[in-house]
């Protein structure tokens, strides 16, 4: 295990040592809050206030922020995990594989060592985006999460950065240049956004095309994050009316269809665990032939 710690160590270093990797791996993040309070929060607020005229200003940005929020740490999920990964494909390009063959270092050790400095780098990134996620709602709209919905955003997220970790391993053992794998980056966190319903609610996309999108692990992820986010605002924004408050969540995915059938938060959990397993013995396994 020294050797693992040895091969983790440095591929952190590797990539918090690159400065822009750090900042381009948050920027699909960055995007979305700046569209959100320049310009997209108006028109989701303006449209809230109408429907709902007995919530107060406050409470309609209340919402919205906690279901952006819910959106931006998804995307730091997965796009820095993925960013970690660049020393994968660096040291490929660069024939630093051979220096790892010829060193007493077994290709399951280094297999390791990418993948877990991979995840750590997504846990490490995503908790500091919850944390000052947390701080923004709590000191500007006056929103505090409780204990029991922190602790399962956490759960959610370390689940959300070993799932989608181990997906972007298994696509980033395909690419052969530090060029492509900047495309890769580029394409995965400008189209995330759309395919998990963070840049704008699915409710206001045809049924066709919410029904792909939900059955992804994106989306799925994304409810099981705004489910403790919203929780709270979504409560209070309904004011009792459970009719008002089913048509919100379905609307901005805290509640998930496809067709007539409801994903349950279990079958979420369920698809990201095997998401979660599948991938990390897919990307080991072609970790392996890549370095061999």
């Amino acid at each position: 295990m020294s050797i693992v710690g040895a091969l983790v160590g440095r591929n952190l270093r590797v990539f918090f040592r690159d400065r822009m990797n750090v900042f381009f791996s948050l920027l699909s993040g960055l995007i979305l809050f700046v569209l959100y309070t320049l310009f997209l929060a108006r028109l989701q607020t303006d449209g809230l206030e109408q429907q709902f005229p007995q919530a107060t200003p406050e409470e309609v940005t209340a919402f919205i922020n906690t279901w952006m929020f819910a959106g931006i740490i998804l995307l730091t999920t997965i796009t820095t995990g993925l960013g970690a990964l660049s020393a994968l494909v660096e040291d490929g390009q660069t024939g630093r594989f051979g220096d790892f063959l010829v060193a007493p270092i077994r290709r399951s050790d280094i297999v390791l060592g990418y993948l877990l400095a991979a995840i750590a780098v997504a846990l490490i990134m995503s908790s500091i985006v919850l944390i000052v996620s947390l701080l923004y709602l709590g000191l500007i709209d006056g929103t505090w999460l409780g204990l029991e919905q922190i602790g399962a955003l956490v759960a959610v997220m370390v689940l959300c950065c070993t799932a989608f970790t181990a997906l972007s391993a298994f696509a980033a053992s395909f690419v052969r240049s530090t060029s492509a794998f900047s495309a890769l980056s580029t394409v995965v966190g400008t189209a995330i956004g759309f395919i998990a319903g963070a840049y704008i609610p699915v409710g206001s996309l045809p049924a066709s095309v919410v029904d792909v999108i939900n059955v992804l692990p994106f989306s799925q992820a994304a409810m099981l994050l705004r489910r403790p986010f919203t929780e709270d605002s979504l409560a209070v924004l309904a004011d009792g009316n459970s009719t008002a408050g089913d048509s919100l969540r379905e609307f901005y995915g805290v509640d998930l269809f496809v067709g007539e059938t409801q994903l349950t938060v279990g079958i979420a959990i369920a698809v990201l665990v095997v998401v979660a397993v599948g991938f990390t013995a897919l990307a080991a396994a072609r970790i392996r032939a890549v370095v061999r």
